[in-house]
């Protein structure tokens, strides 16, 4: 009875809040033409300009969008046929409701006016600033929507740090909690105008503002989950349970590859002539980690891991994600070679060493990988490029006091920009899950995570009419 009446509760406030944004947008809509409107702008976002600006943001935002499927795909094809719809309802799921929260709460937080000392953002809750009587007011519109699809990226990279083992109604609470505050509260920090980017930290397009609170967000979920059924012996030693689609797993990560050129050069949010630079070092980065991490595995294992490869190509995107627009091709090939032999021993370490299981390497592809493509900037930055700074090889190249003592600076801003997201986002989301676990259950029974969550989670399968073996 109480489990019922607090059901209704929680409908009937959800209710009331849309109500609330969506009339109060109709209201200040509804203004005469004659009333002048005086919207504050959001801090860190770009009022816009030129029609071009609008049409490359949109068009940025669809290629960032359709790395939702990559996810999808990779997610499913490194696990087992018996959850796939599972994972493809996560994806689905922490996209929708994604996009609901951040519309309503997570873009006043992240770009809202500042609240407290550059901590949280708050006000224009529900895009109300995208009033097209305001001056450039259709541009918010754009940016919000640019900005949904890295929200959803964050959410989405713990689907698979977690899979076949979490409750499915857990994982929408999660993904509502993300969305809504977690994600925001750093993206304000970092781009929202708040103390990391006063302090000079930058990550153009988001190593840690998105992979690293992923990674950090995964690690955590993964460790409150335990480690799936049979994953370790008695002895403790990792048994390997291989995914059931690898073509798949590889046609996720080149949907990925192809989106990421709208995620790294599309976070110029206009038009500008270095986009081609971006997407220049992105490819190369791309290319150059799975280079490495296939050598990196053969040398160590003996055979050229298929599995490794892909990820390398995802490691080199994260690690390239923040410098892309900082530093030269050579470097970018550089910074993608390093990425692809951390994800491997990254993952080796967290699966053997930690004993966390995390089905895909999320942790080690997003989490580290993120967390070194943010020192990247204060390494390898070039003053030639977009925000004119100088890392430390270059500092030091240039033989003088000033540009050595630039480089130790730049270093220093993005190492502490990478221990207080992870601080930050570690402890929120032990806390998160802890709740989770102590109200609704976290993880599903042990006769679920054997039977498959597609059956009885979704009461369907994915492959119906085909045996399925473990």
């Amino acid at each position: 009875m109480k489990s019922t009446m607090l059901k209704k509760l929680i409908i009937i406030l959800v209710l009331i809040v849309v109500s609330t944004a969506v009339f109060a947008e109709d209201a200040a809509l509804a203004a005469p033409p004659d009333t002048e409107v005086v919207a504050e702008e959001p801090a860190g976002v770009d009022p816009g300009g030129r029609p071009v600006d609008f049409i490359w943001l949109i068009i940025a935002a669809v290629l960032v969008f359709f790395m939702q499927a990559g996810f999808a795909m990779v997610e499913t094809g490194f696990t087992r046929a018996k959850n796939s719809a599972n994972i493809l309802m996560k994806n689905l799921l922490d996209y929708s409701i994604g996009s609901l929260v951040f519309f309503l709460f997570g873009w006043g937080i992240m770009y809202g006016p500042d609240l407290v000392g550059g901590i949280i953002g708050w006000g224009d809750f529900g895009v109300t600033s995208a009033n097209p009587l305001a001056e450039a007011g259709y541009y918010q519109y754009a940016s919000w929507l640019f900005q949904v699809v890295f929200a959803a990226t964050a959410a989405t990279i713990v689907s698979g740090a977690m899979a076949e083992r979490t409750k499915f109604k857990s994982y929408l609470i999660y993904s509502v909690v993300i969305a809504a505050f977690i994600y925001p509260v750093t993206g304000h920090w970092i781009w929202g105008g708040g103390w990391l980017s006063g302090m000079g930290f930058i990550d153009f397009a988001g190593s840690t503002a998105v992979h690293s609170v992923g990674g950090w967000a995964a690690l955590a979920g993964a460790i409150m989950l335990g480690p799936r059924i049979g994953k370790y012996g008695p002895n403790g030693k990792p048994k390997a349970i291989a995914g059931h689609n690898l073509p798949l797993a590889a046609l996720g990560v080149f949907i990925l590859w192809f989106g990421w050129f709208g995620f790294n050069a599309g976070s110029t949010l206009a038009f500008s002539e270095n986009i081609g630079h971006i997407a220049v070092t992105t490819n190369l980065a791309a290319a150059a980690g799975a280079v490495s991490a296939l050598i990196t595995i053969w040398i160590i294992s003996g055979k050229p891991d298929a599995s490794m490869a892909l990820n390398g190509v995802l490691a080199g995107l994260v690690a390239i994600t923040a410098p892309c627009a900082d530093v030269s091709p050579n470097s970018a090939i550089i910074i993608g070679l390093i990425g692809g032999v951390l994800v491997v021993l990254s993952v080796l370490f967290i699966d053997r060493v930690l004993k966390i299981d995390d089905p895909v390497g999320a942790v080690s592809v997003h989490g580290v990988c993120g967390v070194f493509g943010t020192l990247a900037v204060g390494l390898f930055a070039e003053p030639v490029y977009a925000n004119g700074i100088t890392g430390l090889f270059t500092g030091i190249s240039a033989g003088t006091a000033e540009a050595f003592t630039a480089g130790i600076n730049q270093l220093g801003s993005q190492a502490l920009g990478v221990v207080t997201v992870a601080a930050y986002v570690l402890g929120t989301m032990f806390l998160v899950f802890f709740a989770i676990k102590k109200t609704v259950g976290l993880r599903v029974s042990k006769e679920e995570e054997i039977k498959g969550l597609d059956i009885d989670e979704h009461g369907m399968e994915a492959y119906s009419g085909f045996q399925i073996l473990d």
